[in-house]
Formats: structure tokens, sequence, C-alpha cells
């Protein structure tokens, strides 16, 4: 573990700063990093019990007019390897201190990596998803805790 997410409250969207384990991480570490407008956060969704982790099919949110859809075709938190993904604008870079906006993770959230965003990574074409991804995402980050 890198760093702990934390804030206070519940989803981090709207800004976060966490400071990096200085016992792991030395400041050379995060040296170019503030030259990127965006980093993917990798955490692990440490509050989920073994016994809340799907291995099958569900519905997205439990949304009966959504249809069922196997844990890896979403991106729910109760995912068989606890592990998220966001990727989120970075704001600043001070220290081992790393302040973001629009990670999707809870107060404590144990970081694991952080990535530079590079767009060459990113998909080529098109991007397709089924409609019902769309309908999740149009309040997502509108919500509270």
């Amino acid at each position: 573990m890198l760093a702990r997410a934390g804030r206070g409250g519940g989803r981090t969207g709207p800004r976060l700063a966490f400071l990096l384990s200085a016992e792991r991480i030395g400041p050379d570490c995060l040296k170019g990093l503030d030259e990127f407008s965006h980093v993917e956060i990798v955490f692990t969704f440490h509050r989920i019990p073994d016994s809340e982790v799907y291995f099958g099919a569900r519905r997205p949110r439990g949304r009966a007019d959504w249809p069922e859809v196997g844990i890896f075709a979403q991106r729910g938190k109760n995912r068989p390897n606890r592990i998220g993904v966001t990727v989120c604008r970075l704001l600043s870079v001070h220290g081992l201190t790393i302040e973001v906006e629009g990670l999707d993770a809870i107060d404590g959230t144990p970081v694991l990596d952080i990535k530079p965003y590079i767009v060459g990574f990113a998909p080529k074409g098109a991007v397709q998803q089924p409609a019902w991804a769309g309908e999740l995402m149009i309040n997502y980050w509108n919500k509270g805790a």
C-alpha cells in the first residue's frame, strides 16, 4: 500500500489529497508527475467482506430495468479481486502529497498504485457501451456519500 485516501465523508469525487508512505516511497518517485493533467489511481475496496463479493451476474445497482450482467461487465465494488481503478484530474504534487479530483473511493481507502494517464494508452477507435452504463453515469458524480 502506498497511501490511504482520506478527506472524511463518503465518495471523494470533488477533491482529495493523500500522503504517500515515506517508509516505502521516496520523493523522487513523484518527480515529473506534475507535468500530467490526469493520473490513474489503483486502490482496493477494503471494506467489502467475503460474504458480499459477487462471482456471477447481477443487475447493476440492483435496478430491475437494467439487464443482469457478470461482475466483470460492470464496475461494481463487490469484485472478486476487490481492486478499483479511477482516472482522476491531478491538481498538485507537493513532496509526498498528491491532490486529485474525481477519485471514486471512500475515506481511508488503501491506494496501491499511481500511474500517469497517457493518451497513447487510451482506447483506439470508437468506444462502445450498453445504454444502462450511460444511464448509470448521468448523476454519478453528483451523489452524496
